[in-house]
């Protein structure tokens, strides 16, 4: 039997487009599985950070206990310690599916906590563990949002590339918008800052040493970076900070990342700052950073700079001056791969 020029070719045409569908159905299934992924491990770590509120509104319960007991100012009657316990015990046993009724009712209730009746340091856990939840409820939307995107589309349900896991779900919860009064301090809002770890080519990183300007006897280390202005974008706020903190112009393509990600929440000249931080690593020679680009408030709060080793900075910390973010020296390894690679890497959570 012979097959007429036609018929060959259309037998090719139909194995060429087989192929193809293949190979975008591969693709496409690989992708869907790498997004269940992050989904799953973004619920972890949303799961983690209700759980670590769960733990500090117990906290913030005894703090109202005994009943009138106030550290600064007066307890609210609508405020019992013993329901936020039990809201808080309530919220951590859920299952899924009544997860967000409990976790609201248990916002509700924090919401109407007054601050000024708390110790300065148990509003400062209160603030950080709201805040983490906050960051983590939009990173876990966000992965909820690219799979679902991906796995409703038409080709994607015929071929059923998701294969049997469920679909994913939003976390919605209220967020409490109470400021923090306690000891004089206001609560700035979530801000969003670039930070750089300016690597030279020993593998040192650059720090700059600073000090809160109200109690300038308490020093501390920090990465090159500083809160996103409006109108830029993250990489564009981490040139523009290099070059303001140490004088040194570089092209924001040059800069790999983001690769990690720090919520933190800390008191700063008279207000409590809630700061979400992602990080980007670049590689330059060594020098000497001038301070011209520097504000006022930063010419008396910055006083110094050194170029760390990871042995250098345990060091710093053994001495009595916190080098932040706190896993820094453990992580100068993985930020030299990441300039290295010249790859943007996925980004994860660090202290």
């Amino acid at each position: 039997m012979t097959f007429s020029a036609t018929t060959v070719l259309v037998l090719v045409l139909v194995v060429a487009v087989l192929l193809v569908v293949g190979a975008w159905a591969y693709a496409t299934a690989n992708r869907l599985d790498r997004l269940h992924v992050r989904s799953d491990l973004s619920w972890q770590a949303l799961d983690a950070a209700l759980a670590r509120r769960a733990v500090v509104a117990r906290a913030v319960a005894v703090g109202l206990e005994p009943a009138g007991y106030s550290f600064g100012g007066p307890v609210s009657d609508a405020v019992d310690g013993r329901i936020l316990t039990e809201l808080a015990d309530k919220a951590e046993q859920a299952d899924r599916g009544h997860r967000e009724t409990a976790e609201n009712a248990l916002s509700a209730e924090l919401g109407a906590v007054p601050t000024d009746s708390l110790a300065p340091q148990l509003v400062a856990e209160l603030a950080d563990a709201e805040a983490r939840v906050l960051i983590a409820r939009r990173f876990h939307n966000d992965a909820v949002r690219d799979t679902l995107a991906l796995r409703t589309r038409r080709p994607v349900r015929w071929l059923h590339l998701g294969g049997t896991a469920p679909l994913p779900s939003y976390f919605e919860i209220a967020e409490r918008t109470a400021g923090a009064t306690t000891a004089g301090l206001t609560v700035d809002e979530m801000r969003t800052s670039a930070r750089v770890v300016l690597l030279d080519e020993r593998g040192r990183v650059l720090l700059l040493r600073g000090h809160d300007p109200q109690t300038p006897d308490v020093h501390f280390w920090f990465t090159i970076g500083g809160g996103v202005e409006s109108g830029e974008n993250l990489r564009a706020t981490a040139a523009r900070e290099v070059a303001e903190e140490t004088g040194l112009e570089v092209d924001p393509a040059a800069l790999r990342g983001p690769m990690w990600r720090r919520v933190a929440v800390f008191p700063y000249d008279g207000e409590l700052i809630r700061s979400e931080e992602l990080f980007f690593a670049l590689q330059t020679t060594g020098f000497t950073p001038q301070r011209g680009g520097f504000t006022e408030l930063e010419r008396r709060a910055i006083t110094g700079f050194r170029w760390c080793t990871g042995t250098e900075m345990r060091a710093i910390a053994a001495a009595g001056e916190v080098v932040y973010p706190e896993e820094l020296p453990d992580l100068l390894g993985e930020a030299r791969t990441v300039v290295a690679r010249a790859v943007d890497p996925e980004v994860r959570s660090i202290r």
